[in-house]
């Protein structure tokens, strides 16, 4: 239970969090720079912080001063919004340090998720099934041409932190294994300050299912919905969905409101042969999709509530059922 929310964030994701916990008669919390003092963001919200000059450095990216903002406030819990620290494992736990409720991945998922290689190491523990790759990290050049003649090229090395399309780069053979290899990590330590990739084979024209799964504090787990490339065969997708037997390995001992993860199965036709790339904690990942519209009040809910995730399932049901029969955005060309 909580009473007041700091959204550490901006912008759109700070709005649609403003609104839910409004909705659920929660007071909300803003903070925003020098340069975001007028923003909509802090006008809405009912007080707001000022936590530091335009830089995102020096406010929304600065630990102690929206932690002083909590303070101040009496705000007992905070939201971090997507970007900025919603994956930052440090900030989670000083958060929870503080007494302060944490509506988000916690700590230990954060840091699991957030690197590519452990998250591969965990879901092979789970038995799905992983596009062909390195076991580890690669750090010799001889390893890799080694991992990538087994596989076959072209190759694809991968940074094991961040995301964004970063840090990845494809070798189509064995001669442009080691450029590709040191561009990618070059990339990589400027984008995320950490080196380290790994390989996997890859994959020219995929199709990705996302299964959103949503989890309280007693160990309940619910999959009200999932997202798929709309030319993705249905039977491809009922493969996929069937590697995730039992989510809950893969969770563990999760927070109320968490996000649990996002597992991306990606594939090549023909059906049949669904792969998991990868899963990585995401607070809202979705924010840009329909789906964010259930997302961020559940996740209030649930813990405003105190109830178990299951007494939503049959509610979430009907809300993504009447979100599915809303007229789909053009597909991109």
């Amino acid at each position: 239970m909580f009473n007041k929310l700091l959204i550490a964030n901006r912008g759109e994701i700070a709005l649609r969090v403003h609104r839910a916990a409004r909705d659920l008669g929660v007071r909300t919390v803003a903070v925003h720079s020098t340069a975001d003092a007028q923003a909509l963001h802090a006008r809405l919200a009912d007080e707001s912080v000022c936590i530091g000059p335009a830089p995102a450095a020096l406010s929304y990216l600065n630990i102690p001063a929206i932690l002083a903002a909590a303070e101040i406030t009496n705000a007992d819990a905070i939201h971090p919004g997507y970007g900025f620290l919603s994956e930052n494992a440090h900030f989670a736990d000083v958060v929870r340090d503080h007494r302060i409720a944490w509506v988000g991945p916690s700590p230990e998922h954060i840091r699991a998720m957030g690197d590519k290689v452990e998250a591969k190491r965990r879901a092979a523990a789970l038995g799905l099934p992983l596009v062909p790759g390195s076991d580890g990290p690669v750090t010799e050049l001889d390893a890799a041409a080694a991992t990538a003649e087994a596989i076959g090229y072209p190759v694809l090395v991968k940074a094991a932190a961040g995301g964004g399309g970063r840090g990845m780069k494809v070798a189509p053979s064995a001669e442009m294994l080691g450029p590709a290899l040191a561009q990618a990590r070059s990339e990589a330590k400027a984008a995320f300050g950490d080196d380290t990739v790994y390989l996997e084979k890859y994959l020219g024209a995929p199709r990705h299912i996302e299964f959103q799964i949503f989890g309280d504090a007693k160990g309940g787990l619910v999959e009200p919905f999932d997202r798929d490339d709309p030319a993705l065969p249905k039977e491809v997708r009922d493969v996929a969905f069937e590697g995730l037997t039992n989510p809950g390995d893969v969770s563990g001992d999760i927070n109320a409101g968490d996000f649990i993860y996002k597992v991306q199965f990606v594939t090549k036709l023909p059906p049949g042969k669904a792969k998991f790339e990868d899963e990585r904690a995401k607070l809202a990942a979705m924010v840009r999709e329909r789906t964010i519209e259930i997302q961020i009040p559940l996740q209030l809910q649930v813990l405003v509530s105190g109830a178990n995730i299951e007494v939503f399932d049959p509610i979430l049901k009907e809300q993504w059922d009447r979100k599915q029969e809303e007229p789909a955005p053009p597909a991109a060309k």
